[in-house]
C-alpha cells in the first residue's frame, strides 16, 4: 500500500494530548495530529524523526498527520487505521495462506455488544489490532490497557461457540520482530482473554510489516508465544 500525499520529514518535540503533538519541520514548530490513541512512550521521545503528511486545505489545527516515527534503523508505522488496510489488501490479494479462498463479505460487523472488523466468506469472524511494540524483537500487544480489546475477544468466543470460524490478527507496523506475545505486564486481563481464546479454538495470528516510508505492506507471518 502507498502511503499518499506530500509527505515530509520532521523531529519530534512533545505530544500534546492523546491524538496532538508538536513537530518541528522545514525549520518550524507545527502541530499534527496523531491518528493512534496507544501511549507509544517507546516511539514518541524527543528528537526522534517522525514522518508527516502535509493537509492541504485543511480547517483542522494540526497542519500534519504523523504517520511514522523512527526507531533506531527502522520505520515505524504509527497510524491505527492502515492495519485494516493492511489485512483487507493481503487478503484480497491472495497473500495470506491461512485465509486462502475467503473473501470479504462486509467490514464494521455488530456481533454481541461489539464491532469486529470483517465478515469473511466462507463464514469466519476477523478482528484486526495494531501494534507498535517491540522488544528486544517480541512485538508486544497492548501498550497500554484496553477492555475494548478483551471485549473483542469474548466475542470472538462467542461467535466461535456459534460455528463461526474466528481469528484475532495482530499487524505489527514494523520490520524488526521476529514473534508477538501479550503485553502481560501493561493488561494481564488482555492477556488472560487472548489465551482463554485460543484455548477455545479462537486463532492467534500475527504478522510483520515491511515498511520504508513510502510503502507499507504486510511481509510475514511471525510466531505468537503464549505460554
Amino acid at each position: 500500500m502507498k502511503i499518499e500525499g506530500d509527505l515530509k520529514q520532521g523531529t519530534f518535540i512533545q505530544r500534546l494530548n492523546r491524538f496532538a503533538c508538536l513537530v518541528e519541520v522545514e525549520g518550524s514548530q507545527a502541530r499534527a495530529y496523531l491518528p493512534n490513541p496507544g501511549r507509544l512512550q517507546e516511539l514518541l521521545i524527543p528528537s526522534a524523526a517522525v514522518l508527516l503528511r502535509k493537509c492541504k486545505g485543511s480547517v483542522r489545527k494540526t497542519g500534519y498527520d504523523l504517520i511514522g516515527v523512527k526507531a533506531g534503523e527502522t520505520w515505524v508505522s504509527v497510524d491505527s487505521r492502515v492495519p485494516n488496510a493492511l489485512f483487507k489488501e493481503a487478503l484480497e490479494q491472495g497473500r495470506l495462506a491461512e485465509f486462502k479462498g475467503y473473501h470479504i463479505a462486509r467490514e464494521e460487523v455488530a456481533f454481541g455488544k461489539s464491532r469486529l472488523d470483517f465478515l469473511l466468506e466462507p463464514p469466519a469472524l476477523v478482528e484486526v489490532k495494531s501494534c507498535t511494540l517491540v522488544e528486544e524483537g517480541i512485538a508486544k500487544f497492548p501498550d497500554a490497557p484496553t477492555a475494548r480489546g478483551r471485549r473483542h475477544l469474548l466475542e470472538l468466543i462467542e461467535a466461535k461457540e456459534e460455528g463461526y470460524r474466528c481469528a484475532v490478527v495482530f499487524v505489527i507496523q514494523r520490520g524488526d520482530a521476529f514473534a508477538f506475545a501479550p503485553n502481560d505486564a501493561t493488561d494481564e486481563a488482555f492477556g488472560e482473554a487472548l489465551r482463554e481464546a485460543h484455548r477455545r479454538g479462537v486463532e492467534v495470528l500475527a504478522y510483520r510489516c515491511s515498511f520504508n516510508g513510502r510503502e507499507i505492506e504486510i511481509a510475514e507471518r511471525v510466531r505468537v508465544v503464549l505460554g
